[in-house]
């Protein structure tokens, strides 16, 4: 669909109307059919028609991509000077970058403070239509080494706004100053762009840096994810000085703070890992008091540290792990439970910390013992009935005799889940991940090595209360690293359905959660599509509905659509459609309302019959479109306040794959505003010679106002006149006439004319067959229209000019 239609910026905006508002088709650089050329249409909506000097244009650039193929696009308009680019107004549509440049040509992804004088919208893969974004799909994610320093934590997911899937870690119990944080793109097994890598974290916020840290990290890392920015991630952060929440932006790849929440010394010198409920977040220090911190304000929680709800670990120099917290968090029912490892002679246990009272819980009084004397734990986990609903919280403790247990949310004894307590003595666990399946089952996988297993996982169903089917218990991966994996625990990718784990030996891998295999041979992808997003008008009507949603660079044959999946939900996070695939791999969603449903979330899991679709670094892509007008650029400028700039005139620039184009030329009038009015002087000479030759255009006269006695002889003769017209202002005049009072051959000979600032017109005429005794005084002035003015604006006038021929007799 392709429409043409008037634009208003409001009830208040007349839309200008200028020439030349069709498109004018760009000149095909590549030997491109000239039908198939991609075209810019520019408008502008000022408040006025003319603009005012220092008014505001608002210019819009449809672009209508008219190529065959996927390819690079990029939208320049240099922006002359007669108008100045308005800092933040560039907008773009999805799937396209901006860019500013100070000088024209070079241009940058940062915008300048000020200065800009041109602007750029780049596409690396713009598609024919426009309407469609795209998200790679993720390959079989293959094991790969990571630089862990053999010390990497349960990985970190995080998705590029291109749809690459990496992997985050922080090693855990670091030095301040030592390296710890480490990002891998599992596409390739290759770590990130912007090394070397690991970096040191530090309580400043701004970029990674490969030195200078001062962030210790915990024996147990747990990590929050921001509820409005999901890319920054909250953990427990030491220092020498305190206790407290960092932050990890894994978008912008830099520290976003650090909020101290209590000062280290005595029993306090580590923390547990943090964990978040009801908006807030709490983590446990080695001398057992619980910390909080507000999410939203960014702050402490009023009245923290809280009483402790745990006996100390981690705090007697003595004593194994001695300066680390040794246990974990979880939250069930609301409520906040925390394992504590003392060793030493003492039993691990669990407390329960309730935020609503911002005490121990009711009936945990005490903490609750998790096994025999010396046992420690790694993890603390969530129990959930058949219903996926949490009932208790759990721990698995290692030992000469590994220990599970479970108790209730109001202290009493739970039964332990059945998969967990085969473990053999020495055998380490860790906090499990939850999934809730595409069946709607809750299981966890729980993280296991040590006492003779080099790493395995273990899956326990809670909605059948046992082990999960099909998952064999425990679950090795010998194809790798030869099996040596030594897990730390697991993260869900829901996009692929796949789990991406990490352990003690540094090697990053996949799991199929359905069966334990390794890699996991799903692939899946998921793109957000806001159809309103593509306009910057102020329009409403682009959009006519969804179209769909299609695998590109997949094929068919390679994929197992009865067993994989689509789910489309809509902008309330409301699952609006579950559709399967088509034979071709596409995925109508015609039948989709783009009015109740303004943007959809499309997400395919793809269960895969093989990976040939991904080999020799080939990127398959999600791509979902939309019908509705090409989309669209735009930015604001300000109108010059010089005089001089009597219009603005703005073309913009473009290439894709059809080749180069360019826009039309859009040229906005620029109204004189009060210090930009003209000033028009008219000054009426006469000739004071008897020869004509002397009189006419560049005749040497004299020209005078008076002339001597007797010119016009006793009865006839001939007044020669010539009116100068001069524009003394800073502004352009036209449909100037001379308007004059006595002889009307003057106003003829003047005909009609424009005038420059500084500009002059003489106009010469003559009053013929004089029959007088007397003087005669003849008066002239200039009417003129100021260049830009309104429709309907009344002509002005200069102040009048006379002069005086004189015959046999002359009156001064």
């Amino acid at each position: 669909m392709r429409r043409s239609r008037s634009r208003t910026l409001s009830t208040l905006v007349v839309p200008l109307v200028v020439a030349g508002t069709l498109v004018v088709p760009g000149t095909v650089t590549a030997g491109a059919d000239p039908l198939a050329v991609s075209t810019l249409t520019k408008s502008v909506r000022t408040a006025t028609t003319p603009v005012d000097h220092g008014g505001t244009a608002v210019w819009t650039l449809d672009y209508d991509n008219n190529s065959t193929a996927t390819g690079a696009a990029t939208i320049t308009d240099q922006i002359a000077s007669t108008h100045a680019y308005i800092p933040g107004a560039l907008r773009v549509p999805p799937g396209w970058t901006p860019q500013w440049s100070t000088d024209g040509t070079t241009f940058q992804n940062s915008e300048p403070a000020s200065g800009t004088v041109a602007v750029r919208a780049t596409n690396p893969a713009a598609r024919p239509g426009g309407t469609a974004l795209a998200s790679q799909l993720t390959p079989p994610v293959q094991a790969a080494a990571t630089a862990t320093g053999g010390d990497g934590f349960t990985p970190l997911l995080h998705r590029t706004p291109s749809g690459s899937l990496q992997a985050w870690n922080i090693f855990h119990h670091a030095g301040p100053t030592a390296p710890k944080v480490v990002c891998s793109e599992l596409a390739t097994g290759t770590l990130c762009a912007g090394g070397p890598w690991p970096k040191v974290l530090s309580t400043a916020g701004g970029p990674l840096q490969a030195s200078g840290g001062d962030v210790i990290s915990p024996l147990e890392p747990q990590y929050v994810r921001d509820p409005v920015a999901p890319h920054q991630v909250y953990y427990a952060a030491i220092t020498t000085a305190s206790v407290g929440v960092g932050c990890l932006d894994l978008a912008a790849v830099a520290n976003c703070g650090y909020w101290p929440l209590l000062a280290t010394g005595g029993p306090v010198n580590n923390l547990a890992g943090l964990v978040e409920a009801n908006g807030n977040l709490y983590g446990v220090a080695t001398s057992g008091v619980v910390v909080c911190w507000n999410i939203a304000a960014k702050a402490a929680c009023g009245g923290q540290p809280y009483a402790a709800v745990v006996p100390p670990n981690g705090h007697t120099p003595s004593a194994p792990g001695a300066v680390y917290y040794l246990g974990a968090m979880t939250v069930a029912g609301g409520k906040v439970f925390a394992s504590s490892s003392p060793q030493a002679g003492q039993v691990p246990a669990m407390g329960c910390f309730d935020p609503a009272t911002n005490a121990a819980c009711s009936g945990w009084v005490s903490p609750r013992p998790l096994g025999p004397a010396d046992n420690y734990t790694y993890n603390a986990y969530t129990a959930y009935d058949s219903g996926g609903a949490a009932v208790g919280a759990c721990a698995t403790t290692t030992g000469p005799t590994d220990v599970t247990t479970c108790y209730t949310l109001a202290g009493g004894p739970l039964a332990p889940p059945s998969a967990f307590t085969t473990l053999g003595g020495g055998v380490l666990a860790f906090t499990p991940e939850v999934v809730v399946g595409p069946d709607g089952h809750t299981r966890s996988y729980l993280a296991v090595w040590g006492g003779g297993i080099a790493g395995a996982a273990l899956c326990h169903d809670w909605t059948t209360g046992a082990g999960c089917a099909g998952f064999p218990n425990p679950a090795t991966h010998p194809t790798v690293n030869g099996g040596a994996t030594r897990d730390y625990g697991y993260a869900y990718d829901a996009t692929t359905g796949c789990l991406i784990g990490l352990g003690d030996a540094g090697v990053l891998f996949s799991m199929d959660p359905a069966t334990g295999g390794s890699p996991c041979a799903r692939s899946g992808a998921a793109v957000t599509l806001t159809p309103s997003a593509f306009y910057c008008d102020a329009d409403t009507d682009h959009v006519t509905g969804y179209g769909f949603a299609r695998l590109e660079g997949i094929t068919p044959a390679n994929v197992n659509f009865a067993a994989s999946s689509v789910s489309v939900v809509d902008q309330n996070g409301a699952v609006v459609a579950t559709p399967g695939f088509a034979p071709d791999g596409s995925v109508d969603l015609r039948g989709v309302s783009a009015t109740a449903h303004t943007s959809l979330t499309v997400t395919t899991r793809l269960v895969l019959n093989n990976g040939a679709d991904f080999s020799g670094g080939a990127k398959p892509n999600l791509v979902v479109d939309f019908v509705g007008d090409p989309p669209q650029v735009c930015f604001k400028t300000t109108v010059a306040t010089a005089c001089t700039a009597t219009d603005v005139v703005n073309t913009a620039t473009g290439t894709d794959a059809s080749g180069s184009f360019s826009s039309n030329t859009v040229s906005v009038p620029v109204a004189p505003g009060a210090a930009c009015q003209p000033v028009v002087r008219t000054e009426k000479e006469i000739c004071a010679s008897h020869h004509a030759a002397d009189c006419g255009p560049g005749g040497a006269g004299p020209w005078v106002k008076q002339t001597p006695v007797g010119l016009l002889g006793a009865l006839f003769g001939t007044a020669r006149w010539r009116i100068t017209i001069t524009n003394d202002g800073p502004v352009a005049v036209d449909d100037v006439t001379v308007y004059d009072l006595d002889e009307p051959s003057c106003e003829t000979a003047g005909g009609t004319f424009s005038l420059a600032p500084g500009q002059s017109k003489q106009v010469y005429c003559s009053t013929y067959a004089v029959i007088t005794l007397f003087p005669i005084t003849n008066h002239a002035k200039a009417k003129y229209t100021p260049r830009n003015s309104p429709a309907g604006t009344q002509p002005s006038y200069s102040p009048y000019s006379s002069a005086k021929a004189c015959a046999l007799f002359c009156n001064n």
